[in-house]
């Protein structure tokens, strides 16, 4: 463990991309995929190895090479934050939303990893554990399902006590409607049932499918139109059945994204993503002007990632537990984290996040 004020530099970064298949093609209502890109990044000091990783394009890890690599590299290691405003800085002509953002989280994260594993402590204990473990939702029920996979998807978490699960829709009214009352039949009267239709309806459109999602039981509907569309969340969220949450912000690369839309009132609950909110810092500014709106906060995609972070986090609603990034996660990650009763519990036995890149294993994924 490193003595108080010590100054131990940061002395290298290296950063990889591997493009990973989907199991079977996804898609949601406004997009499709059929392969997930990782970005990893490596950073060393003190004899010690920091992980951090973005899910994003392979210019993303490109940016991180021409550009936060020399910035970076020689700072003070205990102090990230003056390396995430260095970063910040030196990306200031290229725009921050999008890859800029991205390639600053998998860095940031890193750098917090790194600085956790110098002080031989779980990441939690520097942000400061308010939480045993974190509650998680099973996410996928993707658009091009049938309803009998998406139904065995879904009744799969629920069987694995996961009391939570959310579906994709947005493809067609009518057809959602149909999935929707499928879904709810799978999982049983108990279960909590979220939709998320990634912006693809109309104000009017997402209005009239709130109430049809009502006899279903919904109480979270997440981007029902586009999270750009802060008046059009307001309005839905304001005429929702009661007990429907309205929720978006997983497109949110910095903190003033997250404050106009709390300012707005177009959430109930704000999201926020680690590997796209400029990192642990970005997710962490989140955090607090979430406190400051009295507004819950729930963390997307990458579980393994927010584990650590969403135990600091007082107004954590819930993780999700994204099926696509579970798999990589499990395939590729040493120290992965297996849920219980519905919830993940960071091994406090392990230094930083406590995960380590099966490089070996993902190789022949290997892009950059």
């Amino acid at each position: 463990m490193t003595s108080r004020g010590d100054r131990i530099s940061i002395d290298g970064l290296d950063v990889s991309a591997f493009k990973i298949p989907t199991e079977t093609p996804e898609a949601d209502g406004t997009y499709e995929w059929n392969s997930t890109t990782i970005v990893i990044v490596d950073v060393t000091g003190g004899g010690k190895r920091g992980l951090g990783y973005t899910y994003a394009d392979t210019a993303t890890a490109k940016l991180i090479d021409d550009k936060l690599k020399q910035v970076v590299v020689g700072l003070d290691a205990m102090s990230v934050s003056a390396a995430w405003m260095s970063m910040l800085h030196s990306i200031r002509n290229l725009g921050r939303p999008g890859i800029c953002s991205m390639a600053i989280s998998a860095v940031d994260i890193a750098l917090w990893d790194l600085k956790a594993r110098l002080l031989d402590l779980p990441l939690v204990s520097l942000f400061g554990q308010v939480h045993d473990a974190v509650p998680i939702y099973g996410s996928g029920g993707f658009t091009n399902y049938s309803n009998e996979k998406s139904q065995a998807q879904l009744r799969a978490w629920i069987e694995q006590s996961i009391p939570r699960v959310k579906m994709k829709i947005g493809r067609g009214a009518k057809m959602d409607r149909q999935r929707v009352a499928a879904a709810r039949e799978a999982i049983g009267k108990d279960a909590d049932l979220l939709v998320d239709a990634n912006g693809a309806y109309s104000r009017k459109q997402a209005l009239g499918q709130a109430e049809a999602f009502a006899e279903s039981n919904v109480i979270w509907f997440e981007e029902p139109v586009s999270s750009d569309d802060l008046e059009g969340l307001r309005s839905i969220r304001d005429r929702a059945p009661a007990g429907m949450e309205v929720a978006a912000g997983e497109y949110g690369y910095d903190i003033d994204y997250f404050e106009r839309m709390l300012a707005a009132g177009a959430v109930d609950v704000l999201q926020a993503d680690a590997t796209r909110c400029a990192g642990f810092t970005g997710f962490l500014q989140a955090l607090t002007l979430c406190q400051a709106y009295h507004a819950p906060l729930s963390a997307h995609c990458a579980p393994l990632l927010h584990v650590h972070v969403g135990c600091a986090t007082p107004c954590l609603r819930h993780v999700e537990y994204f099926y696509d990034h579970v798999r990589i996660e499990r395939l590729f990650f040493e120290g992965n984290l297996e849920p219980a009763n519905g919830y993940l519990k960071p091994d406090l036995s392990r230094p930083g996040m406590g995960l380590e890149w099966k490089r070996a294993d993902a190789e022949k994924y290997r892009v950059v």
